[in-house]
């Protein structure tokens, strides 16, 4: 089976396409945070490049979030619009464990911190575990200065990752055992996407369009803006 898998909750665009095979291709890019715009064309580029189309993709794979509100929802409406058209069943993974997973080799505790914005993060902390990585904090929303008063408590080596990381770096280096995991790997990767989803496939773990839930975390800053408006009254 060949998964197409989406991501767009945080600044990077990415699309993959693979299966039993590995990945077959990928694309992702930062540029300009035009997620609408950017994502359509990025997929038939992608398929071109696997030499792949759509009628030969048998599920479609979407990070969940937490991350950027906007992107995430046209990354999550893209993903069940092609799921609907197609009748292709769906897995949701989160963009934390996205994060993790390329990391899965380190036998330090992980630390995934995406840009919330309005000077927060949203994160959580995994460990290696066979196969993968193990989730050992659930998804929260917090500002750098509790995140680092939450690390130091851990007393353990940490490894943190994430565009988070790297905006708030001098904020979570006062823990003195973190180092920041490389640049490069600062946003949630669509090929870790599909590999993750492939294993879910293999056991048939599918949810329809309308059981896959966005995870916000918080209320978009919209929302929050008018709510703050309105108490000021």
């Amino acid at each position: 089976m060949l998964i197409l898998g989406i991501s767009t909750s945080t600044a990077q665009v990415g699309c993959a396409i693979g299966g039993h095979e590995g990945i077959l291709a990928a694309v992702h890019s930062t540029r300009g945070r035009r997620h609408a715009e950017t994502l359509i064309p990025a997929i038939e580029f992608l398929c071109q490049q696997a030499r792949v189309e759509l009628s030969d993709i048998g599920a479609i794979a979407v990070d969940l979030g937490p991350g950027m509100f906007t992107g995430l929802r046209v990354g999550v409406a893209s993903a069940k619009a092609l799921s609907h058209a197609r009748r292709l069943p769906m897995i949701g993974v989160t963009s934390l464990d996205l994060l993790a997973f390329p990391l899965r080799h380190s036998n330090r505790r992980i630390v995934c911190a995406i840009d919330a914005g309005r000077g927060e993060l949203f994160h959580a902390s995994y460990r290696q575990s066979p196969g993968g990585v193990q989730r050992l904090t659930a998804p929260e929303v917090a500002t750098p200065a509790d995140l680092a008063s939450d690390l130091l408590a851990t007393n353990e080596e940490l490894l943190v990752v994430g565009d988070g990381a790297i905006r708030y770096r001098d904020d979570l280096q006062v823990v003195t055992r973190v180092e920041l995991a490389d640049p490069g790997m600062a946003y949630p990767q669509a090929s870790s996407l599909v590999q993750l989803a492939h294993a879910r496939a293999l056991r048939e773990d599918f949810v329809t369009p309308a059981e896959l839930t966005p995870l916000y975390l918080r209320k978009p800053d919209a929302e929050i803006n008018w709510q703050t408006r309105d108490s000021a009254r």
